[in-house]
């Protein structure tokens, strides 16, 4: 049996997810949600820990013991070819959650996560 992730944790996972998508070449940012879009308007200020994981990045685990759902919204740089950038934006998340979430020595390896990508735009 595994250890559910508590809240603060899974953001933690979404936020690392979220900087290895953004150090792919070819991707401009995630895809922004309604309070970034919203950020101009609303008062500036530090981000409260435990704050709402980034809004391209969404994790979910349908059940406690079977594989990640990784679901990425990205906009692209136009230069770059976009199905190479959504390739390399997968490969790199599933380079990085093999590191952190690494199988337990107990019991066979889980599945693998699933990562779907999906260019949304381009700037």
């Amino acid at each position: 049996m595994t250890v559910p992730l508590t809240s603060s944790a899974r953001t933690a996972l979404a936020e690392k997810v979220a900087a290895t998508v953004e150090s792919v070449p070819g991707v401009a940012f995630l895809r922004p949600g309604l309070a970034d879009r919203l950020r101009s308007t609303l008062p500036r200020s530090a981000p409260a820990a435990g704050a709402a994981p980034a809004a391209g990045v969404r994790l979910t685990r349908p059940r406690e013991d079977g594989p990640w759902h990784v679901e990425i919204h990205v906009v692209a740089l136009r230069p770059a070819r976009t199905v190479e950038v959504a390739r390399a934006v997968r490969d790199a998340v599933e380079r990085r959650l093999a590191v952190l979430l690494p199988a337990p020595a107990a019991r066979p390896a889980p599945t693998a996560p699933t990562v779907t990508v999906t260019v949304t735009g381009l700037v």
